[in-house]
């Protein structure tokens, strides 16, 4: 397929206007395609006479064009393009009919028929470039335009998109007209949904799912409309411009790449956060910022859409840094009420130990690119800045810009921003106008340092003086400018473990001059609040008091900081991952953070004992690990604190050497004291199992017959894919790599299961195939496939010289596409970054 370019898309911008298009699907005709009939009006610029351009369209069968009026030949199509040429100036007719396929890859316009009952659901997912699977287009994110939807559906379903939508009879679904929106986010989702459905502020707001999960939705369907209601009045406190469209629904849909999707009107999510199982309260913390982040886009990136891919961050870095802050601030009331504290209320703490070390991993890579990169030349390269950068680092960036900035001026900024480009495209450029507007500070100085640039800096404290007269002097690595608090803590009288805030300086980095702070403190944290973005070391005292009292420090964020800091000290190799895993055993039975206990738990098991310890320190690691879970159950007995216990039991599982305590528990169907076995802690259970021999294929059977959901499907797949067997290994591999008939989600969970760190020898042989043939896969199946052969089936537990020499091989020599090229490149920086780990724990 041929990939838009950015000269292109400034062409035809110049050439065109469209003013609309009439999409019509019939989704009665079979189960591998559907009819596709669209009517686009545009205009063609100029009286210097006629010009050439194209329109997209990716068929399974082109069956007739029209333009005028006049037929064009549909043999002319050339991969995805259809040449249109010679158009005089003036105003034009398309027509264009087709017949287009399904997918099950999460591109375009997916089917899937759920397993539980046999029903069947269609929904779209567009971005960046897949309108094209879908219906005729001028696909480029500035050639906005009205949309009519209708669409023919079998009987008994429901069909939702854009704009509220009508039954007209005999199978006929009417959209409303939307106002001007880009190509990528028509969105239309049909099946026999299950909805709840209420009003707010007047609107029509709807939530949906599939008919077998209508139980578990209808479980959290008030705490659902709660927390939209609640995002819904803080956003309208901060924009003038209200909300842009007729009516607000989110559809839970099956096998979703991405965790959201913010059509208008119609925000598509993963339905796993419609939850069947026991979930803790940062779970749902984490499924109420994803409702306000994709709000937020309403705003930034649907009202106000990006000229071009380049400014992606203007989409993602706003709803990442809006989602966050939104929810902690609905939580905390306004005028949709105090919501429950269910959904939390740290939600920086959250981002700090989970989105923010993926934004400073991915800035150490070579893959690394600016917030707002300069050289996206076409959409193939657009798609790969979908990633820790553009969506943690981003919103990082934006954090400090307030900090620095005051919110004041910042959402006065914002306010004007929409107000000049609203149902319009915008620039980077566009945005920081707007902000120089609303202040009389350097934005684009601003702009420049923070946006175009590179990596993570690093700041260094520094105590110098004697005991009495101490100055502190924070050095940093690179030139960003950091506006940051500095904590100062002393040992609490009376009590070695505890740590009492002294004083927390504001600092300007680089400084002027030293800052006094009087006394020697136990304890100095650069970036207290993680109000920027950055690396943070610690002088020798503070790192001898930390490893004693870290638990010890009141509030979860400043730990968060610390527990960030000495993750990125084990990464840099600074840090023995051993000792890390002593720090965590001392420490982690103390927190009460459950975004901090999963989120160490996670880099300790998935980090240091998978990859970062050889194969003789695993056990102890493992050991460690188990021993940290047993102290967090003990502690949890009392049943007061059900998400920690929960979390400790899955890391438990996670971390088990041996399969009698974690079998006698699925024997029993429960843990002692609780929690009962659900469905996601039974798989779990009977994963480890398999990956320790010690289950067998009819188990799996026996399992998946309990639970036949999609879910339960994906769950045997794993299983399977992780039995100690030749011949399971073989038909996992067969089933990955040499049949395309996985969906987007059997696979990852095929794959999830395939490679372990205790099956090394028995997989020794697939390393050196996987690189031939998951580039053949990537070249078959596209790119969400390559994103999810290059993520999930990478052989990360191979960390040895071999693996990555293979690996460099590959990239030098067998071209794969880009997609899959990005995950490698980044794959492979991991792997030699864990090499040097292990050389450093065992020098």
């Amino acid at each position: 397929m041929s990939v838009l370019t950015r000269d292109e898309a400034q062409t035809r911008a110049r050439l065109l206007d469209v003013h609309h298009y009439a999409i019509d699907l019939d989704l009665t005709r079979g189960d591998e395609t559907f009819d596709s009939r669209t009517a686009i009006r545009f205009t063609v610029r100029g009286d210097e006479g006629t010009a050439d351009t194209f329109v997209e369209v990716k068929p399974a069968q082109l069956r007739s064009v029209t333009l005028d009026g006049q037929p064009l030949d549909p043999t002319a199509l050339e991969e995805n393009r259809l040449a249109l040429k010679d158009l005089a100036p003036g105003e034009h007719e398309l027509r264009v009919e087709a017949a287009m396929r399904y997918s099950r890859t999460g591109e375009g316009m997916h089917r899937f028929t759920d397993p539980a009952d046999g029903e069947t659901y269609v929904y779209t997912q567009l971005f960046l470039d897949d309108v094209q699977r879908v219906y005729a287009a001028f696909d480029q994110p500035d050639l906005k335009a009205v949309f009519d939807l209708t669409v023919t559906a079998p009987e008994g379903w429901t069909v939702l998109a854009n704009g509220v939508t009508e039954d007209t009879g005999e199978g006929r679904w009417q959209a409303a007209t939307t106002p001007l929106i880009s190509t990528y986010l028509v969105a239309v989702a049909a099946g026999p949904w299950h909805s709840v459905r209420t009003e707010h502020r007047g609107l029509p707001f709807g939530i949906h799912c599939r008919r077998s999960l209508a139980p578990h939705l209808d479980t959290d369907a008030d705490e659902l409309f709660e927390v939209t209601r609640a995002c819904f009045d803080r956003y309208h406190e901060k924009f003038d411009e209200p909300y842009p469209f007729d009516s607000y629904d989110q559809a839970f849909v099956p096998e979703f790449n991405a965790g959201a999707m913010e059509n208008p009107g119609l925000v598509t999510f993963r339905d796993e956060f419609v939850f069947r199982s026991a979930v803790t309260d940062t779970q749902r913390q984490t499924r109420a910022m994803v409702i306000a982040h994709e709000m937020a886009h309403m705003w930034f990136g649907d009202l106000v859409t990006l000229r071009w891919w380049d400014d992606i961050w203007l989409n993602e870095s706003f709803a990442e840094y809006m989602g966050y802050q939104t929810t902690a601030e609905a939580t905390l009331g306004g005028s949709g009420g105090t919501p429950p504290r269910k959904w939390g209320t740290d939600t920086w703490t959250d981002f700090g130990v989970t989105r923010k070390p993926w934004g400073y991993d991915a800035d150490q890579r070579p893959s690394t690119h600016p917030v707002a990169p300069e050289d996206v030349q076409d959409t193939a390269s657009a798609l790969l800045n979908f990633d820790g950068i553009s969506y943690a680092k981003g919103a990082s960036a934006l954090r400090q810009l307030v900090a620095w900035l005051g919110e004041k001026d910042f959402l006065a900024g914002i306010n004007i921003h929409f107000e000049r480009h609203r149902f319009a495209n915008a620039s980077l450029a566009d945005f920081i106008d707007s902000l120089a507007a609303a202040t009389d500070r350097d934005v684009h100085a601003w702009a420049d340092a923070w946006l175009r640039t590179t990596g993570v800096d690093t700041l260094v404290p520094s105590v110098t003086g004697d005991n009495g007269s101490r100055a502190l002097t924070v050095r940093r690595t690179g030139e960003r400018p950091h506006r940051i608090a500095v904590g100062l803590y002393d040992q609490s009288p009376g009590d070695e473990g505890r740590l009492t805030p002294r004083e927390r300086l504001d600092i300007d980095v680089p400084q002027a001059e030293p800052r006094p702070i009087g006394k020697l403190p136990a304890l100095v944290v650069l970036n207290d609040g993680d109000l920027s973005y950055a690396k943070i070391r610690f002088d020798a005292d503070s790192f001898r008091t930390l490893r004693e009292s870290l638990s010890g420090l009141p509030d979860p964020l400043t730990r968060a900081v610390v527990w960030n800091a000495l993750r990125d000290a084990v990464r840099d190799g600074e840090l023995p991952a051993a000792t890390y895993l002593d720090i965590a055993r001392a420490h982690l039975p103390h927190e009460t953070d459950l975004a901090l206990v999963d989120g160490v738990l996670a880099f300790a098991s998935g980090q240091v004992a998978d990859r970062y310890v050889t194969a003789e320190q695993r056990p102890a690691a493992l050991s460690t690990l188990a021993e940290l879970c047993r102290d967090l159950i003990r502690r949890t007995e009392d049943g007061d604190h059900p998400g920690l216990r929960l979390i400790a039991v899955r890391h438990r599982i996670a971390t088990a050497a041996h399969p009698d305590t974690i079998a006698a528990w699925l024997a029993d169907g429960t843990v002692p004291g609780g929690p009962e076995l659900d469905p996601e802690l039974r798989w779990r259970i009977l994963t480890r199992l398999a990956v320790l021999g010690a289950t067998d294929e009819a188990a799996i059977a026996a399992e998946l017959a309990d639970d036949p959901s999609a879910t339960g499907q994906e769950g045997a797949a794993r299983c399977r894919a992780a039995l100690p067997d030749a011949e399971a290994k073989a038909r996992a591999w067969e089933a990955m790599f040499a049949s395309d008939d996985l969906s987007n989600y059997l696979f990852t969970a095929t794959a999830q299961g395939f490679w372990q760190p205790e099956q090394a020898d028995l997989v020794r042989d697939y390393v050196p195939r996987y690189y031939p043939e998951a580039v053949a896969l990537a070249a078959r199946r596209g790119p969400a496939m390559a994103d999810a052969a290059g993520r999930w089936a990478f052989p990360a537990h191979a960390v040895d010289a071999d693996t990555l020499r293979l690996g460099r091989e590959c990239l030098a020599d067998a071209d794969p596409i880009p997609a899959l090229r990005r995950k490698l490149t980044d794959q492979l920086d991991d792997l030699a970054r864990a090499l040097r780990v292990r050389e450093t724990g065992t020098a």
